[in-house]
């Protein structure tokens, strides 16, 4: 549905993969990481408290501090956590930041391969090669050639076409089309984040929402500027999504509009996420000004086309 062949930048979206890079390389055993630990280093969190002691708690089994996170500082997302940091006369440092998971993840892999600490977020770095060069393969595209830019955190970020970003979160899903070693990866990674999709995102976040009120059947990420990727392993396919706007609005109802066509969405999420498939849009003084709705028949027309 639409221009799926355009390169898109799949910002966070893509983290369950840098996540697997670091696990297939050994990070797990190598420093005794939790299912909690892997789950945070997926994540766009929400700089609640159980976050920021999973991000410390990955830094001193690296033997680093929160110096070595070059992610930038910001409140965390979560309103309670920020207005709780405030309160306290506290400025957010660099575990706060929402990407400070994934940061650590890659340090853990840098001592791994005995590479330069400092230099983690360059593109020829050996971390940033080893995951570049998986998501290649989990995407059928070619490292060397796609496009890569800086994210917001930093880091590397590539764009591939949402038909590859798809294929990618399908085998995510069924667990096929890649090197064993790196399948069992996705398999941990896959497994942590479903296990605690509260470390995922945050409490009322979309993906851990969505991926606690789906039982197991999804895994589920975002990223920045509108892209949503979904993993379904009960209907064994993989999702993509790019808001053309960039905004966030959009993307749950659009979503779970588009599992439900595809069948991917259990019938058990359904109620749980009513509000989330067609959220209301109220004024400050909270009058009801309307709604915000998913063209259903759009992904139905394209489903069957």
């Amino acid at each position: 549905m639409g221009d799926i062949d355009r390169p898109v930048y799949l910002r966070s979206a893509a983290k369950p993969f840098i996540a697997a890079t670091a696990v297939a390389a050994g990070v797990r055993e190598a420093f005794g990481l939790t299912m909690e630990e892997i789950a945070v280093m997926s994540a766009s969190h929400s700089g609640e408290p159980f976050h920021v002691a999973a991000v410390r708690s990955i830094l001193r089994k690296i033997d680093l501090d929160e110096s070595a996170l070059q992610c930038g500082t910001h409140l965390p997302l979560d309103e309670r956590s920020a207005h709780e940091l405030i309160r306290a006369g506290l400025a957010p440092s660099s575990v706060h930041d929402n990407c400070s998971g994934k940061h650590a993840g890659i340090l853990a892999l840098t001592r791994l391969l005995g590479a330069d600490v400092a230099t983690y977020r360059d593109a020829a770095h050996p971390a940033q090669r080893a995951i570049l060069d998986l998501c290649a393969r989990a995407c059928d595209d070619d490292a060397d050639r796609w496009p890569v830019a800086l994210d917001g955190c930093g880091i590397p970020v590539f764009a591939t076409p949402l038909r590859n970003a798809a294929l990618a979160f399908a085998r995510f899903a069924v667990l096929e089309g890649l090197p064993d070693r790196e399948l069992q990866a996705l398999l941990v990674v896959r497994d942590a984040m479903l296990s605690h999709p509260e470390y995922v995102a945050g409490t009322g976040q979309f993906d851990t929402r969505l991926m606690s009120a789906a039982g197991g059947a999804i895994a589920s990420k975002v990223g920045a500027e509108g892209v949503s990727a979904v993993a379904s392993m009960t209907a064994r396919l993989g999702f993509a999504l790019k808001v053309v706007d960039g905004a966030s609005r959009a993307r749950p109802p659009a979503v779970l509009a588009g599992l439900r066509v595809l069948g991917a969405l259990p019938e058990s999420a359904e109620a749980e996420l009513t509000e989330l498939s067609e959220p209301i849009v109220y004024t400050r003084k909270g009058a009801r000004a309307g709604e915000i709705r998913a063209r259903e028949r759009d992904f139905t027309e394209a489903r069957t086309s």
